[in-house]
């Protein structure tokens, strides 16, 4: 099969696809992305584009993302063009619906079928805004969300299916749009993402050693940010140091913002919380430690005791469920997309995202009697193997729900 990959940052979603396909030798791929620097896959194609427009920065913020993601569109279709004009004729497109890429590629390859990954639809309530009232939102917000969705419909009545990581994310879309999306979570490794209890395992993050026997929690967003739960997080503090005097929080992500909405100029949003906060904690217990190379990452959390996963109603971590596939005893804010994934008391707990006390009392117990809770991290990779290992479940289901689209002969095995 000729198969095409876009997503602007490349892998993406796709990282673990594209070597699977690549190793069977039955496949020609090509990747069109933003990202440059990317390393090349042997006898396959990775490309560049560029977006043919970006908006000034006097454009008026309604109109802002329209033309950031009709600039993409531009950008990735005459990148297409170029793989056309080139002899590529793929069997299948499928890419990132939310950016735009996908709007114009059946202008390219009307007879080539395309499946775009519909990943979050913008709601004007229960998802980024108007879901924690210390994160301000206005009518203006609400309808700038909504503006913000054209990119999903303008893709889907190009594609002829639509994909969707978990139920909650499909269900944000409209009725109009649902109908064409069938969930199909990407998947994790669950092969190389095996526990490790026992060994004498050290992480080092630049001066920041840890060690086994440590009471280690481990807390990870892209951004440390509101929609990710930073401010819940850090004002659980107070009482989990006080209930657990050596407990060592290692905080792994960045200053910036991927979601929602910005501090005021010049400030982050840990900043404003180590401000507030003050000395009611001891920081030399709360370690900052930036984004992380992924096998770095993924050592630290096997030396947790707990795994705090964080967030408003949005988008599914792949975080959470590699710490449920390490055996980690998670807890999780009680919102509908973590609820398909744990089970409260069976798969980790889950607390009011809203009470910061309620989740330092529950790490603190978990910290207090890991060896009784085991069972809740044996139990979450349990689930994590029999639902959603990527080898053995997702990829051929993936394969298989492609292989609709595509004639007999070039199907995948």
């Amino acid at each position: 099969m000729n198969i095409l990959f876009i997503h602007q940052n490349y892998p993406g979603q796709y990282r673990e696809y594209i070597p699977q396909l690549a190793a069977t030798g039955d496949h020609k791929i090509a990747f069109l992305t933003q990202r440059t620097a990317v390393p090349q896959v042997k006898d396959h194609f990775i490309g560049v584009y560029k977006a043919m427009h970006k908006p000034k920065p006097e454009t008026w913020r309604f109109a802002r993302w329209f033309e950031t993601t009709i600039g993409n569109a531009g950008g990735a279709a005459r990148a297409c063009k170029v793989l056309r004009d080139k002899g590529f004729i793929p069997d299948l497109v499928t890419g990132h619906a939310n950016w735009g890429e996908l709007i114009f590629v059946k202008d390219v390859w009307p007879d080539t079928k395309l499946i775009g990954l519909f990943e979050y639809y913008f709601l004007a309530k229960g998802g980024l805004v108007n879901f924690d009232p210390e994160v301000k939102s206005s009518l203006d917000s609400a309808q700038l969300l909504f503006v913000n969705n054209a990119p999903n419909y303008l893709s889907m009545e190009k594609c002829d299916a639509g994909v969707s990581p978990t139920k909650w994310q499909r269900d944000t879309h409209p009725l109009s749009l649902r109908g064409k999306i069938t969930v199909l979570h990407d998947g994790i490794r669950t092969d190389k993402l095996k526990p490790d209890h026992d060994s004498d395992l050290k992480v080092t993050c630049g001066e920041t050693t840890f060690v086994r026997g440590e009471e280690i929690i481990t807390y990870i967003a892209r951004n440390l940010e509101p929609s990710r739960g930073i401010h819940t997080m850090l004002r659980s503090l107070p009482r989990l140091q006080a209930l657990r005097p050596k407990a060592r929080l290692a905080v792994i992500g960045g200053d910036g913002v991927s979601y929602g909405s910005q501090p005021p100029k010049g400030q982050t949003f840990r900043g404003m919380l180590m401000a507030e906060l003050g000395d009611s904690v001891d920081w030399s217990r709360v370690h900052f430690l930036g984004q992380l190379p992924y096998g770095t990452l993924m050592n630290l959390i096997r030396l947790a005791r707990c795994h705090v996963y964080l967030t408003v109603p949005f988008v599914l971590s792949w975080s959470l469920m590699e710490a449920m596939a390490l055996e980690k005893t998670v807890v999780a804010t009680d919102v509908a997309p973590v609820r398909e994934v744990v089970d409260d008391g069976k798969t980790g707990f889950l607390f009011d995202y809203f009470k910061p006390v309620d989740l330092a009392e529950r790490v603190a117990d978990v910290l207090a009697h890991k060896d009784n809770y085991r069972n809740i991290g044996i139990d979450a990779r349990r689930r994590m193997v029999e639902e959603y290992d990527f080898l053995t479940l997702r990829f051929p289901a993936w394969k298989q729900f492609c292989n609709q689209f595509v004639p007999r002969a070039k199907q995948f095995a």
